[in-house]
């Protein structure tokens, strides 16, 4: 079985050696390059060569001159290298940072300092994800009552799924596209725990690689916006969440 070829992007040269030598000990195949753009000239010359691609990319956020935003943001428009994992490494540990990065479409976003062993759980779980290996498949929702051009209501919190609009005791609610289709999910299967596996299937495009975490991070905002009515937004722990 071919081992799986990790990059690591980071400016920081014995972070990046600690890492290889970790990853290398893991079983992986690992290299490292100090900068977003020796990144961009490693995975182009893997593309030029028929080389062994990468399996998943290590990036930290911060790095003079090209940021890891910005590499991300380049190789997930771009249809060659769109379905590369990235897991961002970083100190940037605010709310709006980790949104940023996920909604750049990364899957995972480990905040510095860490442990070694954090951060290779993080890459089993985001390569197997990716992989859809071992991964417990969830009913769809597509076989329960389908959210379709109605309003849906619960006392003066009203969505609504054709205009695309959410008011709250009549003030509208500005939404992001994610956080309306999941506050629509919610509410439209009230007291119906869904996991987060559903919630990722009727909130993100079927293409795009969501982990849990960017779940509960949405979940985070929109509470946050709901007023008196996020606390009906209801944590079932190991379960998921339901709108009671």
């Amino acid at each position: 079985m071919c081992k799986k070829r990790i990059l690591v992007v980071d400016d920081e040269r014995d972070l990046c050696d600690i890492l290889v030598f970790n990853l290398t000990t893991a079983g992986y195949e690992a290299e490292a390059v100090c900068s977003a753009t020796e990144a961009m000239d490693v995975i182009a010359r893997c593309q030029s060569e028929h080389a062994a691609p990468f399996d998943l990319l290590l990036v930290d956020v911060m790095m003079p001159g090209m940021s890891g935003f910005e590499l991300a943001g380049k190789l997930k428009t771009d249809e060659a290298t769109s379905h590369l994992p990235i897991i961002f490494l970083t100190a940037r540990d605010s709310e709006d940072d980790m949104l940023h990065g996920f909604g750049l479409g990364a899957d995972d976003y480990v905040t510095k300092p860490f442990s070694v062993r954090e951060v290779l759980a993080r890459i089993r779980a985001v390569l197997s994800r990716s992989q859809q290996v071992h991964v417990q498949q969830e009913p769809a929702l597509a076989e329960q009552p389908a959210p379709t051009g109605s309003l849906f209501s619960f006392e003066g919190l009203v969505v609504d799924n054709i205009r695309k609009t959410v008011v709250a005791d009549a003030d509208e609610v500005a939404l992001t596209k994610t956080e309306f289709e999941l506050l629509l999910l919610l509410l439209s299967h009230r007291g119906q725990v869904l996991s987060r596996q559903q919630l990722i299937e009727g909130a993100w495009p079927a293409d795009v690689v969501v982990s849990d975490r960017a779940v509960d991070v949405n979940i985070t905002r929109l509470r946050k916006k709901l007023g008196r009515y996020a606390d009906h937004v209801i944590t079932r722990q190991g379960f998921g969440y339901v709108f009671e």
